[in-house]
């Protein structure tokens, strides 16, 4: 790993989720995300934030970089600036 996870990063793997506040449809509403496993190969994974519904990029983007984990929705998968799958091997 490159880089230090944050405490709040830490706390949100270790409870398995998060519920956020975002924008969404032009509204503000609470979402909650869960904490989800990805298969890298045979032997990797990585975690993120992930939630079943719709949210506009750049609202995940914003989320994704206040938070400190990749986050995905039904339209994308985003990663915090300058960071990818491969620093989050292993959490």
């Amino acid at each position: 790993m490159h880089f230090q996870i944050s405490e709040n990063a830490k706390e949100i793997i270790k409870s398995g989720g998060i519920r956020v506040r975002v924008k969404r449809a032009g509204m503000f509403q609470f979402q909650e995300f869960k904490i989800k496993r990805i298969s890298i190969g045979s032997s990797a994974s990585f975690v993120e934030l992930w939630l079943d519904n719709v949210i506009d990029l750049s609202e995940l983007v914003r989320l994704s970089n206040e938070l400190g984990l990749p986050m995905e929705t039904q339209n994308g998968r985003v990663f915090p600036n300058g960071l990818g799958a491969k620093d989050f091997i292993g959490l």
